[in-house]
């Protein structure tokens, strides 16, 4: 959030004080980004370093006021005309902690996901509430036009922020829906089968010790019906008598 432009802003309306500035951003913006005065010195300290505002005397309270130059308001067309960069989004805590949570140990991200789905729903409940008291005062006229017209949209804007949010939540849980769906362990490794020579050998040997005569078949692990005991198991049981 850029608070040096929306000071500057503030400014171009004529000379302020510190806590003028807090008071009346904050009126504009809802209280949603509250500042302390501290921050606001720190901001003024900084725009007048940078030759944007500079000091202007005193109020009849002894308050220092600080005045728009024209290089802030070149900095301040500059900054309304320039869209928002949006390539270098700004960190967003819900994401890394659903980023984090998947495959965490002992972490239940459907949890995860149904809990942030019910705190965001009852923000977008307690913004649609205060967006309709805010037309209900710009409807009857006792609001102050400019700062409530300029509430309003910034609560529409946190709105449409918390949609959003819960269709994301709802499509993060479908995937993960789908995705424990696909996967399947690994099947395990095949046990290897039994070379054949090997086996052919075995019974030629077995059938040779007992007096028993390979069939035509022998050479492929199977004993002929010649064999001398009058037919064997050709699973291996050649090489037994009875």
């Amino acid at each position: 959030m850029s608070i040096r432009h929306g000071l500057l802003a503030l400014l171009e309306h004529g000379p302020r004080y510190g806590s003028q500035l807090r008071t009346e951003f904050e009126s504009r913006t809802g209280a949603t980004w509250p500042l302390n005065v501290g921050q606001v010195y720190t901001t003024l300290g900084r725009l007048e370093r940078d030759g944007l505002v500079a000091q202007n005397g005193e109020d009849g309270a002894g308050h220092a006021l600080y005045a728009i130059t024209d290089a802030g308001r070149t900095e301040l067309r500059a900054w309304f005309e320039q869209p928002v960069d949006r390539t270098s989004p700004a960190r967003d805590e819900l994401a890394i902690k659903l980023a984090m949570a998947v495959g965490a140990p002992g972490v239940d991200i459907r949890e995860v996901i149904q809990s942030q789905r019910r705190h965001t729903v009852k923000a977008m409940q307690d913004y649609t509430r205060l967006k309709a008291q805010a037309l209900a005062a710009l409807e009857g006229g006792d609001a102050h036009e400019r700062d409530d017209v300029a509430w309003l949209l910034v609560l529409e804007q946190l709105i449409f922020q918390t949609e959003a949010e819960a269709r994301w939540l709802d499509h993060c849980e479908s995937r993960l829906i789908r995705l424990s769906a696909t996967v399947t362990p690994a099947p395990a490794a095949p046990t290897p089968a039994p070379d054949p020579a090997p086996v052919a050998a075995s019974v030629q040997e077995s059938g040779s010790a007992a007096g028993v005569r390979p069939g035509p078949g022998a050479g492929t692990g199977g004993v002929g019906a010649g064999a001398g005991s009058g037919g064997r198991d050709p699973g291996g049981a050649a090489g037994r008598t009875r």
